[in-house]
């Protein structure tokens, strides 16, 4: 019998701090204006927020290099603004996951700023020290944002490693100290009251000790045997349960590159002891080409529904799944997996109905509940993002053309999710009154929380309903998950039971009409279209049948 319990049946609100809403003009999104726009958030029908960090940080990498794990990013407000965003986030019933980076802390750091003084200096051991190698780094290693993996500092004359900015330096977890430093925040963080943790890229923070050069093939496979599920990461992983999640009744989610359907279940089985689940990229990494994320190609339907069956059938003893289609790291769901002009509307609406469908915990990215869209910025000089930048820079240094790159760039930069939220059409969207840290993107004035507000057939309304329906039938959340494979590709059809009910889900993922297969006689329960009776399913029309 499957264990339930509320973060098994949570829908997750995920917030980007910097672009959610801005209280004091300066154009950066803050804690204060957070706490302004709960009661949208409630409204939602969501049970727990994610906060991306808030942590002190010069911002190399937007918040994910930090500086002090004890304090507030001074853009973002003040530790007093913290706790009461958190007794107000209580106050209504929800709760509270917050960021944690463990694999990196910024160069800013006081544990980084001591490492590098001395090669005998005792935090010189909380980081990844090297000698160089014939005149150059220790090793092939490549950053994830592009460019070597190591940086030479003078003042020691060696090499530390960075797999993601030369300001993200990766932390030592060899060291039992680092180890205990970071159980310690944890528990600063848990004693506040705080109900949970998405770990950043926790995969990465056991170390192969020999840094193997890397040989010539595809980033994701560099990423999967060399950088992720190192030879002590479980062992780590054991330990953190141990000291500290086992005493807290909490929720967690590593974010997983090279986690994968083999070693998936050593990280989420409940008899492991380690995280509840795991964010996986497989479905995310669909339409990236052999060159990554700015290499893209169209994505493979057949593929995208497998993935879905797959990983459901590879956690569905003792462990547990993370459905989510979109992040702050990701392009616009409506923009990448439905069609953001002809189907605006209906295709934001089926991709909600496919996340509420799903067996697992739902995680919903600010901005999706309106439909928000990729933008497309017309020069790079519009785009913050470290990774967007970075990979513009070396597909210029290769001699790529411009106009290929910017429009690989309005497909996949992670700066597409991170424009301002849209709440009226009001100057800069509602979101400041100042100029905005990113541009807003232009659609705002038909693209709003506002305007969806009380035209009961909205986007946002029927995320509302969708939530409440997934909420009604527990069915959807722990029932069997069984794939019906179809003639089309396009064509997504499941069906989730058990002992309580029966639903058979029908959704038609492309631009073209699709006849039903063995349509049910009686009338679906939920629909994304007006009148759902016909025996062919309209463009990104979805149905919810109660057998």
């Amino acid at each position: 019998m499957m264990n339930r319990t509320w973060w098994k049946e949570a829908v997750v609100y995920q917030i980007y701090p910097r672009s959610f809403n801005d209280s004091n003009g300066d154009g950066i999104g803050d804690l204060p204006g957070i706490i302004e726009r709960l009661d949208h958030i409630q409204s939602l029908g969501v049970d727990v927020i994610w906060v991306c960090p808030v942590y002190k940080s010069p911002n190399d990498d937007n918040g994910y290099d930090i500086s002090d794990y004890r304090d507030i990013m001074n853009e973002f407000g003040t530790m007093a603004d913290f706790d009461r965003l958190l007794e107000e986030v209580h106050h209504r019933k929800l709760k509270l996951v917050m960021d944690l980076v463990a694999n990196h802390s910024s160069d800013e750091h006081t544990w980084f700023q001591e490492s590098r003084k001395s090669t005998d200096n005792p935090y010189r051991d909380y980081y990844f020290w090297r000698p160089g190698k014939n005149g150059g780094p220790p090793n092939n290693w490549r950053s994830f944002f592009g460019g070597s993996a190591w940086q030479y500092d003078e003042t020691t004359g060696e090499y530390y490693l960075h797999l993601f900015t030369s300001k993200q330096v990766d932390l030592n977890w060899e060291n039992e100290k680092v180890r205990r430093e970071i159980y310690d925040i944890m528990k600063f963080w848990f004693d506040k009251g705080v109900d949970g943790f998405r770990m950043d890229v926790i995969s990465l923070i056991s170390k192969q000790l020999d840094f193997p050069d890397v040989r010539e093939q595809s980033f994701g496979d560099t990423i999967r045997e060399v950088y992720a599920n190192g030879p002590r990461i479980h062992e780590y992983l054991h330990e953190m349960y141990r000291e500290v999640l086992s005493h807290y009744d909490v929720m967690t989610v590593g974010e997983g590159p090279g986690i994968d359907l083999k070693n998936a279940p050593l990280y989420v089985r409940e008899d492991r002891q380690e995280l509840q689940t795991v964010f996986h990229f497989d479905h995310m990494f669909i339409d990236n080409g052999p060159d990554g994320k700015y290499d893209p190609v169209p994505y493979d339907m057949k593929r995208f529904k497998e993935v879905f069956e797959e990983w459901d059938a590879r956690l569905a003893d003792g462990g547990w799944g993370s459905i989510f289609l979109g992040n702050h790291d990701f392009s616009r769901i409506v923009s990448r997996f439905g069609n953001d002009s002809l189907y605006h509307v209906e295709s934001a609406k089926l991709l909600v109905m496919l996340l509420m469908t799903m067996r697992g915990t739902v995680y919903i990215y600010q901005g999706d509940e309106i439909g928000m869209t990729n933008v497309k910025y017309p020069s790079i000089d519009d785009y913050q993002d470290v990774e967007t930048l970075g990979a513009w820079k070396e597909a210029r240094e290769a001699g790529k053309d411009p106009e290929e790159i910017l429009r690989s760039i309005h497909w996949q930069s992670r700066d597409n999710a991170r424009t301002p939220m849209q709440w009226n059409t009001a100057s800069n969207a509602g979101f400041s009154s100042g100029q905005p840290w990113l541009k807003v993107n232009p659609n705002y004035r038909e693209i709003n929380v506002s305007q969806q507000e009380n035209d009961p057939a909205s986007i946002l309304n029927f995320y509302r309903r969708m939530i409440a329906f997934r909420k009604d039938h527990s069915t959807l959340v722990y029932g069997d998950f069984d794939v019906i494979s179809t003639e089309s590709p396009e064509l997504f059809v499941f069906e989730r039971k058990d002992s309580a009910d029966h639903f058979r889900i029908y959704l038609n993922m492309s631009d073209f009409e699709e006849k039903i297969p063995d349509k049910p006689s009686a009338n679906p329960v939920v629909y994304n279209y007006q009148g759902a009776d016909s025996p062919t399913l309209r463009p990104w029309e979805g149905r919810i049948y109660k057998l």
